[in-house]
């Protein structure tokens, strides 16, 4: 693939970064670039903003909304609203349960829940992991029971990333004991607000309510929210997950983080008094990490690409889920040491961030999980 900029490319890029500038609220990047804590709203004002520009589902059909745009200009385009310290876009309407709903639901699934994921209406969450099934996603026990025109829901997710603003959530559930453990699971779009769905808040190391447990005490969910075929829930997780990890490189985030580093290492003394910068070893640090994020862009740009001709993201997008994943936690590292002893009194984003993103290489399926992947999807062994 052709990696260079085309005159239109560079075009969209100046058109993208003069809207962002013009659309951004002020407040609003202020409390992404300092790491302060943002609301709903924070996040439902972007999207509404993006939605009334009709560029919020960059990477979904024309016939479903979506920009249908190419590789390029999608990475063009999160580049420049992370650059720009934007929000990010919630991924779990329109990157996750979206393309699922595209691809495997009904018209009349279509009908009712994709309009209301591009403007922003319904917020979702992702029910897949628990307490005893995490990458081992198959040990799943929330069950599904059919009652007539309804399945009953009983069981208990966790981890599930602001469960507390979700309207939706969408859930794997095992409506089937026999056979093969995969074999048994269904994929269910159940309404947050029904009887017997609770949250209970899971408090990080960062003091952050950013997760969640949700439990499912004879929920009762309508059988028209089951999605393709009961039992076949295996196939359409495997398929969001892929697009789950293409939506975890974080190129442009990277990028920023890079350049705050390396403003942090021109002023941040080291050992022997004299800026960070001037150390050799510093520096070849600095110097490895930016080597590898621009593989990881190459990568990204090559992995969305795939994903356009595929209609669906292959294995590949393990091997941008690894890459992605220990950049972030190395770009992180690197920061916490140029703070030294700064870092448990440092008035940003950096500490935070620090023990924030060591689940990263566990979300979305663990590392040594894509590994396995890899081994036997791309290198057949």
């Amino acid at each position: 693939m052709d990696l260079g900029l085309s005159a239109e490319d560079t075009a969209f890029r100046a058109e993208v970064r003069e809207f962002v500038h013009r659309k951004l609220p002020l407040e609003l990047r202020h409390k992404v670039l300092g790491g302060a804590r943002l609301t709903k709203e924070d996040y439902l004002t972007w999207h509404r903003i993006l939605f009334e520009r009709g560029w919020i589902a960059p990477n979904w059909p024309r016939a479903f909304g979506g920009c249908e745009w190419s590789a390029m200009r999608q990475h063009v385009f999160e580049e420049e609203c992370a650059l720009a310290g934007a929000p990010g876009i919630m991924p779990f309407g329109i990157r996750m349960v979206a393309p699922v709903i595209m691809k495997f639901g009904s018209a009349q699934q279509q009908q009712r829940f994709l309009p209301r994921i591009l403007s922003g209406e319904d917020w979702w969450c992702q029910g897949y992991s628990e307490p005893g099934a995490g990458s081992d996603l198959a040990s799943l026990k929330t069950r599904a029971e059919r009652q007539g025109g309804h399945y009953v829901v009983n069981g208990q997710k966790t981890w599930t990333t602001l469960a507390q603003f979700a309207d939706w959530i969408f859930c794997l559930v095992r409506t089937q004991a026999d056979g093969r453990p995969q074999e048994g699971i269904s994929f269910l779009l159940i309404d947050m607000r029904t009887k017997g769905v609770t949250v209970r808040p899971i408090i990080m190391l960062d003091g952050e309510h950013e997760i969640n447990e949700v439990w499912f005490e004879n929920v009762e969910v309508p059988a028209a929210n089951l999605v393709g075929e009961e039992n076949k829930g295996w196939t359409y997780a495997k398929f969001l997950l892929g697009h789950e990890r293409t939506g975890n490189a974080g190129v442009g985030q990277c990028k920023r983080w890079l350049a705050e580093l390396k403003t942090l290492a021109q002023r941040q003394p080291g050992n022997d008094g004299r800026p960070l910068a001037d150390d050799a070893r510093f520096r070849d640090r600095i110097a490895r990490l930016e080597i590898d994020l621009m593989t990881l862009e190459v990568m990204n740009l090559r992995v969305l690409a795939l994903e356009q001709e595929r209609h669906a993201p292959g294995p590949e997008a393990s091997m941008l889920k690894i890459m992605g994943s220990e950049l972030q936690q190395a770009l992180t590292e690197a920061t916490m040491h140029a703070l030294g002893h700064d870092a448990a009194v440092y008035p940003g984003p950096a500490t935070g961030r620090y023990l924030n993103f060591r689940k990263a290489s566990i979300y979305a399926g663990s590392n040594e999980i894509q590994r396995n992947i890899i081994t036997r999807h791309i290198l057949g062994l």
